[in-house]
């Protein structure tokens, strides 16, 4: 089985894109990771779901349970408010984690290792035409399973 066989076609954001849409994309489609792309249509940055809730948490509940305990539940209820006016670029870490991408013939075994390896719940699946890249499609990790599990 390889990558071509396993990829389906995944929402995708832009960096420019309005935040808060990029947001509600990932609530209503039930996302395990944002994928954005660049201009170009490539992948820029995968976002799993627990650094899209990054925004919402002070550093310093992040730093200190104790702090994390004190911390009051409108706080964190107010995410639509704190992404407003800003884009995906914006709301990106400040360390943006690189996109885990594969080619259309990777074997399910090499991306499953490295899916694991770098701990992503999502692989982009790129081809490549010349100087042309571009995104076919995305495998998440509940694809893997449902194949490993005979269930697809």
């Amino acid at each position: 089985m390889r990558a071509r066989d396993l990829a389906e076609p995944y929402p995708a954001v832009s960096a420019d894109d309005d935040a808060v849409m990029a947001a509600r994309l990932f609530v209503e489609r039930r996302l395990p990771a944002l994928l954005v792309l660049d201009a170009d249509q490539r992948p820029y940055a995968i976002v799993p779901g627990s650094q899209l809730l990054r925004v919402i948490v002070p550093d310093y509940a992040l730093e200190d349970s104790a702090q994390a305990l004190a911390l009051h539940a409108s706080e964190l209820e107010r995410l639509a408010e704190k992404l407003e006016g800003s884009t995906v670029a914006q709301w990106l870490p400040r360390h943006r984690t690189l996109p885990t991408v594969v080619g259309p013939d990777t074997d399910v075994a090499q991306i499953t290792a490295l899916m694991i390896r770098t701990r992503t719940p999502l692989v982009a699946v790129v081809e490549s035409a010349g100087q042309e890249t571009r995104t076919v499609g995305a495998i998440t990790a509940a694809r893997l399973m449902e194949h490993f599990l005979s269930l697809g």
